[in-house]
């Protein structure tokens, strides 16, 4: 038997490799056959979702809310102090010196990432901003959002803070942060569908034992996916909390 376990596409380019890595390791030290599913977007994350048994998920904040909430699905891990926070950037020649000077009609490029979109609109209210009054922009990656802010296609970009921080040097110069997030509670977790239950208790020691400290080999995989400390058991509350919260930011 082999499971499908499904990456969202919202991690940084460099960390692709890290991920087989990962799958790799995983499936040596549990004993299991696992499928790496690397959706190139959200739309093709949906489509395999929709047309795919998918038994793991490492989703982002608000997809891992639906999963557990209609689908059943169960987190089991997250990454170690790696929340997902979210920039609001521009170019660095912008007259834009804060989000409360950014004024309705503003143009924003963003990915479908609906987190960080939820996340920036709060972020958002010091301009007296709603949804309705931006021209949003959807690009296909945080790259593609880099280049309209660059090119001063748009007024501003969403950013995943990972991705943004991820960013060569130069193209860091050439940009300025409006406002970074500092929630801490929202993450990116790893779920198990139900019908692998009798499989988690393995696949979850296995994921918590992939640690750096004497273990060259989990040093290098933690170090490619950037989550270096490992990873931590999720429990039902904290799930729970974390779905409230993004409920919180719907509202």
């Amino acid at each position: 038997m082999t499971f499908n376990f499904l990456v969202a596409p919202d991690f940084p380019p460099d960390r692709f490799s890290g991920w087989y890595m990962f799958n790799t390791l995983l499936q040596r030290r549990s004993s299991i056959g696992i499928h790496l599913l690397m959706p190139a977007d959200r739309s093709e994350q949906e489509q395999m979702l929709a047309e795919k048994e998918v038994d793991l998920v490492y989703a982002n904040p608000f997809d891992a809310s639906a999963l557990v909430r209609e689908h059943g699905y169960r987190a089991f891990a997250r990454p170690v102090d790696c929340s997902d926070e979210m920039v609001i950037a521009t170019a660095a020649d912008s007259p834009l010196s804060g989000v409360e000077a950014l004024k309705p009609g503003a143009s924003i490029a963003l990915t479908g990432n609906t987190d960080v979109k939820l996340i920036g609109l709060r972020l958002l209210e010091p301009a007296d901003l709603t949804e309705a009054d931006i021209d949003w922009q959807v690009a296909d990656s945080y790259q593609a959002v880099a280049r309209q802010v660059l090119s001063g296609q748009v007024d501003a970009g969403f950013f995943l803070a990972d991705a943004f921080h991820s960013f060569s040097r130069l193209t860091l110069s050439r940009m300025k942060v409006l406002v970074e997030s500092q929630l801490r509670d929202i993450t990116h977790v790893l779920l198990s569908h139900p019908r692998i239950d009798e499989h988690l208790p393995i696949l979850r020691e296995t994921v918590l034992g992939i640690r750096g400290e004497d273990d060259a080999g989990a040093a290098e995989v933690l170090e490619a996916l950037g989550f270096r400390q490992g990873f931590e058991q999720m429990e039902a509350e904290d799930v729970e909390f974390m779905i409230d919260l993004m409920d919180t930011l719907l509202d």
